[in-house]
């Protein structure tokens, strides 16, 4: 596609023919071709609508005024192209296997098997880039004798080169295993999709690797965290020879508080075995990545190579201004603010100003003329907002200014009405918002929906069924999404400017290889905020440091694993430990020592270790749990109060306490309570529930207190914050609670006034503290706890009371679904694997949430979801007897 000089008209420009041009008050004569072209849109009006709110479409209606929707602003050019011809980028026209034999997979030196090669043209790769032939070939990468440390741009193809060489070390070597590091859920379930795609059919030792994972379930779809607690326990029962590779994707993140430590802790640990592990970390924003590879011994990489090159441009007051560099955006933005007007500032493009109440707002405006204008043209747009509900909003706003003449493409209708189906048929039923949204070709993704929901939205976008995606800027990073046209809504989450790191990963979205030429990435912002966003592109990313440092905490948990699996347990090996770690390349010597010696006392004091007169270090049965629980020492202390006094008085005679107990002592900093709430649900618990309510040390009085006043808890002491999470986490167990006895996710998340996605989030990230729990008593010997606890856990598992535990392994089968089942017959495995489909759809209807039903061609579709639904449900059930039944078999023979 042809993009003139200096971006004054775009490739979206070219393909844009829509006009969008006031009416007149008093309106205008139209001839008869326009007047049957009305009814005509009148007609698809109706269908739209009864798709939406369940009503079927009735006669021609000539009261619904079609012109009364929103209407997106015409954006002007203001230059002329110079020469009127389109630029010609040189990365378009790299050579191909064709020139260099070495860009094809299939080539000798990489030694890979034809049938992944062959799995991976299937998938689009049937060639690689220059720099990631070059990469692979670095001496001893693809032998797993040299560690790698690389960054490149995002969208530039870096995560092939890691799944290269994890794959060919796994293939070669049938012992060994290989982990890959994800700092998020929904980038671990992506990447699992994408490496079963990737080994179908391909074997290593006459075993299919797209089988493998069931084979060998405890390597299997790890977070960061439980990829640390795998490593800890390989080197404590000597299996860690298994492990041949050790991926960190995302290594910008290791000096993140909250996760990115981990990986400092994993690599130390491997960098300090005699045995070779390879370990290869990757990232698109590293800038002191020699000082990485120093320190873990690694060959390192740096390219800037983009497959689709990004033309970035500043929006603010409706005006458009190219931007080539940041140094140039930092200069555009001084003559803007500057009192004088200069040459050169003059903005290549003009958004119209909007008639509407809605559109007021030069930079919402901009955002949504911007992304109807690449809708239109036939691309993909990712919008980021701020916020989960500024997120909503946008989406409704741009579905509303969607031109009508792009909704007649039955086909897509089709497929679009499809996707609302689908939404329909979960078990949190279709969300309003996205309701009037999608048919729209419009939709919005963030944290508060369910992973069910994001799935589907995110695969309806990539096959382009829906043109607009609005994003919450956090998930930037843990997004796969990318567009054409990428737009920033102003640069701040909530009141603080987003980091380089941060802004980098939102306009990498731009452009889609092999589907664009070129990327486009627009940051619109307030005037005031104009200074403060150049001074954010023209600013350097931050220098990644060690998360070990003393302002972090870090280096606690490093002391006390490396003890605790017995990888360093005198003072000699500690230090020699503490020298593979990054702090030791990026702290002053002396400083470092002083800061080892002082935690070892505070451990020692704290009677996590018991150190000897010799220099010598041992864990002590605390230590023990709290690292096989995978807890930071803080929390492990925290918790070993806890259980202390519940096992002077553990409340056996109700769910509670357990729940109580399962949920995580760190998840509470994220929870707001809503005391009204709180309080209803207090006064509402029986005798068991209100004893465990004195038990844990919550005070109804102040409940009741804060209820009344709306205030919150204060948190100015140690003593007032350890006060606070205890009764956030009865806040969440409360939650959790519900959820084991069969309320569904929307009907919680309603009740509490959450995201229904972080209601599922809870509900999984409990069933991993609990496991952790159970293995916390165990290793304090205490039985009797640790029983009851796994009494509890497969419900936590199932969502639902004891009595659904066998329907609930069915998969949708959860919660409320099997409640339903239960209610009309099919009480096991046998009763639904001998049940016909269509019986079962009728009854999974009676589990949907109540919501209006569609009529005529929508509710067809939905109906015909459910089908294939009961049909998956069916099938499983039929393998999990057959299952069942050989097991029985075998036990009696």
């Amino acid at each position: 596609m042809a993009i003139p000089f200096l971006g004054c008209t775009t490739t979206v420009d070219m393909v844009q023919k829509q006009q969008y041009n006031a009416i007149p008050i008093h309106g205008v004569k139209r001839s008869i071709q326009q007047a049957k072209g009305a009814s005509d849109d009148l007609a698809l009006k109706e269908i739209l609508d009864s798709a939406i709110i369940g009503t079927p479409p009735k006669g021609p209606r000539h009261d619904v005024d079609i012109k009364s929707r929103l209407e997106a602003s015409r954006i002007n050019n203001l230059m002329e192209d110079v020469t009127g011809q389109p630029k010609k980028h040189l990365s378009t026209s790299l050579s191909g296997p064709s020139q260099n034999p070495l860009l094809s997979l299939s080539h000798p030196r990489y030694g890979l098997p034809v049938s992944l090669v062959k799995n991976l043209a299937g998938l689009g790769i049937n060639s690689i880039y220059p720099w990631q032939s070059s990469c692979l070939l670095g001496r001893g990468l693809l032998e797993g004798k040299k560690n790698l440390v690389y960054t490149a741009p995002t969208g530039g193809g870096k995560s092939l080169v890691a799944d290269v060489l994890i794959l060919k070390r796994v293939i070669e070597d049938a012992s060994k295993k290989a982990i890959l590091v994800l700092p998020y859920v929904a980038l671990v379930q992506e990447k699992l999709k994408w490496l079963r795609k990737v080994v179908d059919g391909v074997r290593k030792n006459d075993v299919d690797l797209s089988e493998a994972g069931s084979q060998t379930s405890k390597w299997n779809r790890k977070h960061d965290s439980s990829a640390n607690g795998l490593i800890n326990t390989a080197i404590e029962d000597s299996t860690i020879r298994n492990l041949g590779v050790v991926v960190l994707d995302e290594l910008h993140m290791i000096d993140d508080d909250h996760r990115g430590y981990i990986m400092e802790l994993m690599a130390s640990k491997l960098l300090s075995l005699e045995r070779t592990v390879q370990i290869i970390g990757m990232s698109a924003t590293l800038t002191n990545t020699e000082v990485l590879a120093q320190w873990l011994d690694a060959k390192f990489y740096i390219t800037k190579y983009v497959p689709v090159p990004i033309e970035e441009f500043l929006v603010y007051d409706g005006s458009i201004y190219p931007v080539s560099t940041s140094n140039a955006f930092s200069k555009t933005t001084s003559q803007l603010n500057a009192t004088q007007p200069l040459s050169g500032t003059n903005p290549t493009r003009r958004i119209q100003a909007s008639r509407h109440r809605e559109l007021q707002n030069p930079l919402v405006n901009s955002v949504v003329s911007l992304a109807i204008e690449t809708a239109v043209a036939g691309y993909g747009a990712l919008v980021f907002s701020s916020g989960r509900q500024a997120c909503q909003s946008m989406a409704a706003l741009i579905s509303e200014a969607m031109p009508f003449d792009t909704l007649t493409d039955e086909s897509m209708l089709d497929k679009r009405m499809d996707v609302i189906s689908e939404l329909r048929t979960l078990p949190v039923g279709l969300d309003e918002t996205l309701s009037k949204t999608v048919l729209r070709g419009v939709a919005f993704y963030h944290a508060g929906l369910t992973a069910e929901e994001r799935d589907i939205v995110a695969e309806a976008y990539d096959n382009g069924i829906l043109r607009v995606i609005v994003a919450t800027c956090s998930l930037s990073a843990g997004i796969n999404l990318p567009a054409r046209r990428v737009i920033l809504q102003g640069a701040r989450m909530g009141r603080d400017l987003i980091g380089p790191a941060m802004l980098r990963q939102m306009r990498g979205r731009a452009g889609r290889k092999g589907k664009d030429e070129i990327g486009e990435s627009y940051l619109c912002c307030q005037k005031a905020d104009v200074e403060e966003v150049a001074q954010l592109l023209d600013a350097e990313l931050p220098m990644v440091e060690s998360s070990l440092t003393p302002r972090k905490h870090g280096i606690k948990r490093a002391l006390l694993e490396v003890i605790t699996v017995r990888l360093a347990t005198h003072s000699t090996t500690i230090e020699e430990y503490v020298r593979r770690t990054l702090l030791y390349h990026t702290m002053n010597v002396k400083d470092l020592d002083a800061m080892i010696a002082t935690t070892l006392d505070e451990l020692s004091r704290e009677g996590l270790v018991k150190a000897d007169c010799y220099g010598g270090y041992e864990a002590t049965p605390l230590s023990q749990a709290t690292v096989a629980s995978y807890l930071t020492p803080e929390d492990g202390l925290f918790l070993h109060g806890e259980l202390r006094r519940a096992l002077s008085a553990f409340v056996m005679d109700g769910d509670m306490h357990i729940f109580y107990t399962f949920t995580p002592v760190w998840y509470h900093n994220s929870i707001e309570i809503k005391w009204a709430t709180f309080r209803k649900e207090m006064d509402g618990l029986d005798e068991s529930g209100l004893r465990v309510l004195r038990l844990v040390g919550i005070n109804p009085a102040l409940v009741n207190r804060l209820a009344n006043s709306a205030k919150p808890l204060p948190t100015n002491t140690p003593e007032e914050i350890r006060i606070a999470r205890i009764y956030r986490r009865f806040y969440t167990a409360l939650q959790l609670r519900d959820l084991c006895n069969e309320i569904p996710i929307h009907i919680v998340a309603r009740k509490y006034e959450v995201p229904r996605g972080f209601v599922q989030t809870l509900s999984q990230i409990c069933e991993g503290f609990a496991a952790g729990m159970i293995q916390f008593c165990d290793k304090m010997g205490w039985g009797i706890l640790k029983a009851a606890l796994e009494h509890t856990n497969d419900r936590l598992k199932a969502g639902a009371r004891a009595d659904l535990l066998e329907l609930a392994k069915i998969p949708f089968v959860k919660s409320r679904t099997a409640r339903v089942l239960w209610e009309n017959g099919f009480k096991g495995l046998r009763s639904v694997a001998e049940a016909d489909a269509k019986d079962l759809v009728p009854v999974l209807l009676l589990a949907q949430p109540k919501k209006s039903l569609s009529k005529g061609t929508a509710e067809v579709k939905y109906q015909q979801k459910m089908l294939i639904k009961a049909e998956i449900i069916v099938e499983v059930a039929n393998r999990l007897w057959e299952h069942q039944q050989q097991l029985d078999i075998e036990t009696d023979i």
